[in-house]
Parts: structure tokens; C-alpha cells; sequence
């Protein structure tokens, strides 16, 4: 009994190792395939650097934290359905093109505001940099 738990937990942990290893590799799979995905992560360093630079508070960068991974992850789940949309549909069709194209703007709405946000944090802290 004690070695079909032991297998058993094996089995649990090379799911969870492999699952693990899967989720990785399709995030770099959209970063190689996706060029958004990457004008996405130049902006994240771009943001920590400012982050870092303006000494941003430890709210503001939770806040940064949460947009970071509400962007990307949003960013994700729309190379996701572009790419079964592409797998289902290889021909041009209304509703595929629609599906495609309301993911795209959920992603575009995500940066808008992120953006928003990022603005509203830095632009009071390079105000007070130029004026003195």
C-alpha cells in the first residue's frame, strides 16, 4: 500500500512539475510569437525603471504590480483565442473575425487604463522633478 501512495505522489508532482513547465513555455511561446506581448514587457521594465527612479510608494507599486499582471495576462488570453480561432476557422469567417477582433480591444481597453493609471502615478513625480 505504502508504495502505490508513494507512486501516486510521484505521479502528483511530475504533473504538477510538468504543468508548471507547460505554463512557461506557452508564456514564452507568446512573447516569441507576439510582438505586442513584447511592446507589453518593454513597457513593464520601462515602468519599474521610472518605478524605481521616482521612488515610487509601496501602494503605487502594488498597483503597477496588479496592472503588470492584469496586461500581460489579458495579453495571454488573447493569443490564446487568436490562435484557436486560427485552429478552427483557417479560413476568413464573420464570427471568428469578431471573436478575434473583441479579444484584441479587450486587451487594447486593459493597456488604455493601465496606462491611464501609470500616468496619473508619474506625471505628478516628474512635475515636481522639473520644477524644483
Amino acid at each position: 500500500m505504502k508504495l502505490f501512495r508513494k507512486k501516486i505522489i510521484k505521479d502528483e508532482e511530475k504533473r504538477l512539475a510538468n504543468s508548471f513547465h507547460y505554463a512557461i513555455d506557452g508564456i514564452f511561446s507568446a512573447f516569441k510569437s507576439e510582438k505586442n506581448m513584447r511592446i507589453h514587457c518593454v513597457m513593464l521594465f520601462l515602468v519599474i525603471l521610472a518605478g524605481v527612479i521616482f521612488k515610487i510608494s509601496y501602494y503605487e507599486w502594488l498597483i503597477c504590480l496588479i496592472l503588470f499582471a492584469i496586461v500581460l495576462t489579458s495579453e495571454l488570453f488573447n493569443t490564446a483565442i487568436e490562435t484557436v480561432v486560427d485552429m478552427v476557422m483557417p479560413y476568413k469567417d464573420t464570427k471568428a473575425k469578431i471573436a478575434k477582433d473583441v479579444s484584441a480591444g479587450a486587451v487594447l481597453v486593459v493597456a488604455f487604463f493601465a496606462a491611464l493609471i501609470g500616468l496619473i502615478i508619474f506625471i505628478p513625480k516628474f512635475i515636481s522633478l522639473i520644477s524644483f
